[in-house]
């Protein structure tokens, strides 16, 4: 291999911690034919410079994400993706299947998209219940609670103890963050309410574009094995679809999605 200068290293190691969210001493030395003291010295460089973590034995990426957008700017970030991963969870649904459906964008382009007859529909979710409203064939079931204003969902008591109610056949849920601990969200009353749908279905589905991958928020709600199916935009990374395989997690990449 032609020998690279610091320079160049630190910019293919940025892409490899893009990638792959942490690079270790080790990797450094091996992908690129360096010693180990040369290899700390650009995990050095790189902390110094850059919005990276530097760990015992090497990187990793700033774990928890703090950047969460309003609902209606989050509808329209990343929309063709969210739209073919909506259009695929909803061909999913078989004439006379009970749902759960919770507040997120992509789950509402699966609402959108929804074409099974009979079919009966539990949300949180005020924009999904007024798109789903519209369809002749399906009966909705709104919980109720407190209205969070900016990401359109209702929660508290009140909601839980509706919630309680109810069991159905698949749960479509969004994720603000997944990584190999697992799903996690923003908001713990929003986190709360999830974990309660999970409990009340026979399959979860979860819907998240590539963005969510290898974020973390502040509340974790269950880990990778609370889920049946994921339907993202991109394959997984390989450190989260080895996780993802053990936790035992079907992964669909929509078309036009795969690497």
């Amino acid at each position: 291999m032609q020998s690279l200068s610091q320079e160049e290293r630190l910019v293919r190691i940025m892409s490899y911690l893009n990638q792959h969210q942490r690079v270790t001493l080790q990797t450094i030395c091996e992908l690129y034919d360096v010693s180990r003291d040369t290899a700390r010295r650009d995990v050095v460089k790189l902390a110094q410079t850059t919005q990276v973590v530097r760990t015992r034995g090497g990187l990793m990426l700033p774990g928890l994400s703090k950047e969460v957008y309003g609902y209606k700017e989050r509808l329209h970030r990343e929309s063709s993706g969210k739209l073919e991963i909506g259009r695929t969870a909803a061909a999913l649904v078989s004439d006379g299947e009970f749902l759960i459906l919770d507040a997120s964008t992509t789950v509402q382009f699966a609402a959108e998209s929804l074409t099974a007859r009979n079919v009966t529909v539990v949300t949180n979710a005020i924009d999904a219940a007024s798109i789903l409203s519209e369809k002749e064939n399906v009966t909705v079931h709104v919980l109720g609670g407190k209205l969070n204003q900016q990401h359109r969902f209702l929660y508290g008591a009140s909601t839980l103890e509706k919630l309680a109610e109810y069991h159905v056949d698949k749960l479509f849920l969004g994720a603000c963050g997944i990584t190999e601990d697992g799903l996690s969200y923003p908001h713990e009353e929003d986190g709360v309410v999830k974990r309660a749908m999970i409990r009340h279905a026979d399959q979860v589905v979860v819907l998240a574009d590539h963005t969510k991958f290898g974020k973390r928020l502040f509340h974790k709600i269950s880990d990778l094995d609370a889920m049946d199916i994921l339907i993202t935009d991109r394959e997984p990374s390989v450190e989260l679809q080895r996780a993802l395989d053990e936790a035992g997690v079907e992964v669909m990449v929509v078309e036009g999605g795969r690497s």
